[in-house]
């Protein structure tokens, strides 16, 4: 909206052509953004306790999570507002992909606000049935990967990290991949949301990753030099990125332990489907499972845990996901948040060097 307001008037006054740059606009998307969430944060908390929105903990949970019984939740629409919000202000608003991500965004976040608000409101302790979750979840995914596929002009190319001209073309497949991409993303997300700050750290982490993935996927000289698929239109999701970076950064400030705010599916729904349908645009789906490597092996270590149990009767873990294992294992739950970050920022840093390892 800024962009539109101020940039034609550069004629008028110069300095307004400073609107014209991606990184002008995503650095300030991300201040917007961390300030929404931490203005309005303490508010939303108080709000929340008032009407006794508080998250309901596992009786077969680590002994520690006990106290956090009451913790309000659904914290995640401070994230989504603050996302939303710093990208209409700083986004060109005349590019659909930007459109197509806070659909993804905002649809994800539905989902999980119905899912908390039946569990902590209603007193429903499952929420949405798991057919019913995810049977949107799969509706939603698949109208993003239709509006993906048509205004990327149906190309239908994925990237293999590390291998410069392994581009296959999937055809028609594409779509239910896009729709593998997004649900499991968000789900893996959702899954990681067990400690304080957990999720939120590898999500920021994620985010600042695939900033830098959109703006040379949208750039055409830094594609060419890099031999990565040009994405024409891709760099204003660096914009969206920096937004929900910054949103979640003024999140994890009442998030990081002892949090004050848990984000609640609303929130690791919508940041899960969000970064995944950025990654499924720029064409970097598959390196989602390294620089997203924490959610992956969250997401997996539930897989491995219940197909053992049912198929021999016994547990891999203390408690699934892992970081319920290493809770069990008496690591302090500080540690292993800070741990986790440091593996995220190291992924992170593997999937940033694919670009030249090829």
């Amino acid at each position: 909206m800024i962009y539109h307001l101020l940039y034609p008037l550069k004629g008028l006054i110069p300095y307004f052509n400073v609107f014209r740059y991606i990184t002008f606009r995503t650095i300030y998307a991300s201040i917007t953004g961390l300030l929404i969430a931490f203005l309005f944060g303490k508010p939303l908390i108080r709000y929340l306790k008032m009407r006794q929105v508080g998250q309901p903990i596992r009786e077969d949970g680590p002994e520690t999570h006990f106290s956090k019984e009451g913790t309000p939740t659904m914290g995640g629409v401070l994230i989504i507002l603050g996302t939303v919000i710093p990208t209409l202000l700083w986004a060109r608003l005349d590019n659909p992909f930007v459109w197509i991500v806070l659909f993804a965004t905002i649809s994800f976040g539905l989902i999980g606000f119905v899912d908390d608000y039946r569990k902590v409101i209603r007193n429903h302790s499952e929420g949405l049935r798991p057919r019913v979750k995810f049977s949107l979840q799969i509706l939603c995914a698949l109208v993003v990967g239709v509006l993906i596929f048509f205004w990327a002009g149906k190309d239908s190319r994925i990237m293999v990290p590390f291998f410069k001209k392994v581009t296959p073309d999937i055809g028609l497949l594409y779509l239910p991949f896009a729709v593998l991409i997004i649900v499991g993303a968000s789900n893996a997300v959702n899954l990681t949301d067990g400690l304080d700050g957990l999720a939120i750290g590898p999500s920021i982490i994620c985010l600042g990753t695939y900033m830098l993935f959109a703006y040379v996927a949208g750039h055409v000289k830094i594609a060419r030099y890099l031999q990565i698929i040009y994405v024409p239109g891709a760099g204003e999701l660096a914009v969206f990125c920096g937004a929900m970076a910054g949103a979640g950064m003024g999140f994890l400030w009442y998030n990081a332990y002892p949090a004050e705010i848990f984000m609640g599916d609303t929130g690791s729904l919508a940041i899960g489907a969000a970064v995944a349908t950025v990654a499924v645009i720029v064409k970097q789906e598959i390196l989602l499972a390294i620089v997203g490597g924490i959610f992956v092996v969250e997401a997996l270590s539930v897989i491995i845990q219940v197909t053992s149990y049912k198929t021999t009767r016994k547990r891999v873990f203390r408690m699934a996901p892992i970081h319920h294992h290493f809770e069990k294992a008496q690591v302090p739950e500080a540690k292993i948040v800070v741990r986790f970050w440091l593996i995220a920022v190291i992924l992170a840093l593997i999937g940033i060097s694919t670009l030249k390892l090829r």
